[in-house]
């Protein structure tokens, strides 16, 4: 089996937000199968740039999974082929030699492209700015075992909790629903004691927010769950749906 490939790439090019976009034809030879999506790009940017031509703008950071910043579309699927798998985890074994590969942003209304392959995903960061926290005097921190917690609750808590923030469901879902980002971010935070005081104002205003940014609603296709790195599971937004229901109908606020 070869470990080099003779790639042909369709890259989404975009200028501006407000200027047209095409698809531009690249071809690239001997890639290894050992480099990571990323890295392959950065062969393709090298080139365009020893031949004086404008180099690919891409989001990327930790390169390890963990930040949530690469994020494209790789043949119409969010991260690429690899299921639990983030763009910068993706390596270039999983094509074969001669494949074309279509790179493209994240297509939804709330995350405008800003340039080529990069776009403004801060409709996430104001979703979270209206209840991703919980409000406590800072200083010292506290002892582990203060709060006693049980088990499943811990691990119901940090299975949510490990949303990265791609935006990959938002991408992948045919209504662009930023729903599994929001149920995660609530359901982290619901389920603990520490998260109780603002337990309805948070899911109140979050969905608010959400539906302000202009995502689209959840119609339980499920492809977020499928799209997700982190596989961040649906049943979270089953819990959104109860906790906005019961912020609606009990909460004293």
């Amino acid at each position: 089996m070869s470990e080099t490939l003779n790639l042909t790439l369709k890259v989404w090019r975009q200028p501006g937000p407000d200027a047209a976009g095409r698809y531009v034809e690249y071809k690239l030879t001997d890639i290894s199968t050992h480099m990571s999506f990323l890295e392959m790009l950065d062969v393709l940017n090298e080139q365009l740039h020893e031949k004086g031509e404008e180099m690919i703008a891409f989001d990327h950071d930790c390169r390890e999974g963990i930040c949530g910043m690469c994020s494209l579309m790789i043949n119409g699927q969010a991260h690429g082929p690899d299921s639990g798998t983030t763009t910068c985890q993706l390596h270039m074994r999983r094509f074969k030699n001669g494949d074309t590969i279509v790179i493209e942003p994240w297509r939804a209304k709330a995350f405008p492209v800003v340039r080529d392959l990069v776009v403004d995903r801060s409709a996430f960061d104001r979703i979270i700015e209206k209840g991703g926290f919980i409000s406590v005097s800072t200083g010292n921190a506290p002892e582990a075992n203060a709060i006693p917690v049980p088990a499943h609750i811990q691990e119901t808590a940090m299975d949510a909790a490990a949303c990265i923030g791609c935006g990959a469901c938002a991408a992948a879902c045919k209504n662009a629903s930023a729903m599994l980002f929001v149920s995660a971010k609530v359901s982290h935070l619901s389920t603990l004691p520490q998260g109780e005081p603002e337990r309805a104002s948070r899911v109140e205003n979050m969905v608010a927010q959400m539906d302000l940014e202009g995502f689209g609603n959840c119609t339980n296709t499920e492809e977020c769950q499928a799209a997700c790195p982190a596989e961040i599971s649906v049943s979270n937004i089953a819990r959104l749906n109860r906790e906005y229901l019961r912020a609606k109908l009990c909460s004293k606020e």
